[in-house]
Order: C-alpha cells, then sequence, then structure tokens
C-alpha cells in the first residue's frame, strides 16, 4: 500500500477477492475470446462487452476490480483486451465506488509500477465518484499528475468530445 494512506482491514480485502472470483471465469472467458477475436469491433460486439452488459452495477465494479488486478499482474502479457475493458468500465460513471474500492485499486496501480501503461486509469476514474475530501486522502499530488496524464489521453469508445481531459482527481 502506498505510504501514508491507511492500510485495508483483511476482510474488506476478502470481501474484494470474493467478489472478483465470482465473475473470473467469466471474464476471463470473454477476455480469451477477444483477444482471438477482430481487434476493430465494436466494444458492445465482443465478449466483453456482452459481459457488461449483463451486470449491474455491484458487477461491472467487481469485473473492472478484477480487470484492473489482471492487467497489473499479467502486464507482461498481451493486455490490449484487458485495458480496452477497463477503460469501458471507467468511462462508466455512477458505479457507486467505495474509497476502499478505490484504495485497494490505487494500492495495485503502484505496485505494480510506471512499466504498466494506464495503470491508474480506473482507480483515477472511480475516485470521481469519491467526495473531494475522500479523495484528498487517498491520493498525493504526484499520483494525482499520473493519473490526470493518463486519463487525458485514452477517453473511452464512443465518448464525447473531451471526456478525457477531465481533471478527474482534483479536489
Amino acid at each position: 500500500m502506498l505510504s501514508g494512506r491507511a492500510r485495508l482491514d483483511r476482510t474488506v480485502v476478502q470481501s474484494f477477492y470474493d467478489r472478483m472470483r465470482a465473475v473470473a471465469p467469466a471474464a476471463y472467458g470473454a477476455l480469451e475470446r477477444d483477444r482471438a477475436g477482430d481487434p476493430g469491433r465494436a466494444f458492445r460486439d465482443t465478449s466483453c462487452g456482452r459481459l457488461v452488459a449483463s451486470l449491474d452495477a455491484a458487477g461491472l465494479r467487481a469485473l473492472g476490480m478484477w480487470a484492473h488486478h489482471w492487467c497489473m499482474r499479467f502486464y507482461d502479457d498481451d493486455t490490449r483486451v484487458g485495458l480496452r475493458l477497463v477503460r469501458e468500465i471507467a468511462g462508466r460513471p455512477g458505479l457507486g465506488w467505495t474509497a476502499d474500492e478505490v484504495r485497494w485499486m490505487l494500492g495495485e496501480s503502484e505496485a505494480a509500477g510506471p512499466s504498466a501503461a494506464h495503470r491508474f486509469t480506473l482507480p483515477a476514474a472511480a475516485a470521481r465518484e469519491l467526495s473531494p475530501a475522500i479523495r484528498r486522502q487517498l491520493t498525493t499530488p504526484e499520483l494525482a499528475a499520473v493519473a490526470d496524464r493518463e486519463l487525458s489521453t485514452a477517453a473511452p469508445e464512443g465518448a464525447g468530445p473531451g471526456a478525457g481531459e477531465r481533471r478527474v482527481l482534483a479536489g
């Protein structure tokens, strides 16, 4: 975890892993089918797109956390499909992200190191849903600057003009 950021309770973290385990088989299968498919297809026409469409907000948060975790752990593999999934979930407002979920993803992102492209995309987008006071507790100025740069270059598919240009962690 980041220095200066409170560690998450083991029970909370275990609940994240339990939720992610519930979506993992479908998510992994969708990623593998999409990796073998046409990369130019519209997201909604992909296996990942159909999976996303089938989930409620809690399921999308679990899928997002799983995809984020998968991309951070296996970054050396071909993660383009996983990163597309992460960007799509990051572009969906109103999923009800919690401070603990964001804190966990930020810790995963920092542990992955700077070689993992777009490592703050989902946690920064999720942090937009938190109050400014909570965002300030979770972020450092350096982290906010990195997240802003990443999101300004990676607007989700179908986002309107300038959608990726917002300053996501500004308090």
